[in-house]
């Protein structure tokens, strides 16, 4: 672990060394990773996702003994609530819900001494979170890999969402994958960020190695956000939302006739279904345009500790000569 610590808000509010939150990714963020994370100095966090109850004690039994949070989608809890009641059997310091309505969690939640993280992407968004008393609100971007809101961008999120909290510490997540992108976010008024991306390209996340060579190989204009997974595999998502993925054949033939009828539907659902998982021609492989800054696989503490140096470097240099 870096020596270096970077104190904020949010790292004295969540008790960790360094401003980084690993993204709870539903197959990505296991408690290995979580777990390795947090040996580092920052923020480790069990992905939750579709509410598995399975997946979900196996994590964060892997997690046991090292203190790491876990992440919900929020509209699947509203289908297995149980989910959260065996997370909060573990004692998490915090739960995140991204993706929903988190005011009817939030007194269970705190009720069981664990803070509140909400996922936000739009104003109307953040005020559900500060009424639900959201102890962090994440700003994510549509930069970010994987599923989310359209609409705007990283850099201009943040300090609109940061203007909005009324002093709740704010964390900013998409497209952000090295310490360049840590600077910039405290720059503009966050006090930290998530990354997704850059974790999912680490020996201890759940992968495999195709995903991986992908990964190390893409670029930022190889992504796109499209709807064709959730519309062919599901489950469906609410108006608004998309993802996105590495931009594969698979993609390509979605785009290829707009208005979607059903023969192709059914065509491309029954060709999803016969291909094996780690055919990423076919299958999603989820990647935030901060893949750009991906070129190896490194342990998570490796990932840490270069963040953390590169930001503190930076910051530490940032004074600008002014001619008058």
């Amino acid at each position: 672990m870096t020596k270096t610590r970077l104190t904020t808000q949010l790292t004295e509010l969540l008790g960790v060394d360094h401003p980084i939150l690993l993204a709870p990714m539903e197959g990505v963020a296991g408690g290995r990773l979580a777990a390795a994370v947090s040996a580092a100095g920052a923020y480790g966090q069990v992905g939750g996702g579709y509410c598995d109850l399975e997946m979900i004690r196996r994590e964060l039994d892997l997690a046991k003994g090292v203190r790491v949070g876990i992440g919900f989608i929020t509209f699947a809890l509203e289908g297995t609530p149980q989910a959260l009641d065996l997370a909060l059997e573990s004692n998490p310091p915090s739960v995140q819900l991204s993706f929903g309505d988190p005011r009817p969690w939030a007194d269970r939640i705190h009720g069981a001494g664990a803070l509140l993280i909400c996922g936000v992407q739009a104003p109307h968004e953040v005020d559900l979170a500060l009424e639900a008393g959201a102890d962090v609100l994440v700003a994510q971007g549509r930069d970010a890999g994987g599923h989310g809101r359209p609409d705007i961008g990283t850099m201009a999120l943040i300090p609109s969402v940061v203007d909005r909290a009324k002093g709740v510490p704010v964390v900013a997540a998409g497209g952000l994958a090295d310490g360049r992108g840590l600077a910039a976010a405290l720059m503009l008024g966050a006090q930290g960020i998530t990354l997704g991306t850059r974790f999912l390209a680490s020996r201890e996340a759940i992968s495999n190695a195709v995903e991986a060579t992908k990964l190390i190989e893409l670029g930022a204009f190889d992504t796109v956000r499209t709807d064709v997974y959730d519309v062919v595999r599901g489950p469906a998502w609410p108006e608004g939302h998309d993802g996105r993925v590495y931009r594969n054949e698979f993609v390509g033939r979605w785009d290829r006739d707009p208005t979607h009828p059903q023969d192709q539907v059914d065509s491309m659902r029954s060709d999803y279904f016969a291909s094996v998982p780690d055919d990423y021609s076919v299958r999603p492989l989820w990647t935030g345009e901060g893949v750009e800054l991906v070129r190896s696989i490194e342990s998570a503490s490796t990932i840490v500790e270069r963040v953390v140096t590169e930001a503190t470097t930076l910051l530490d240099s940032a004074g600008t000569r002014i001619s008058r």
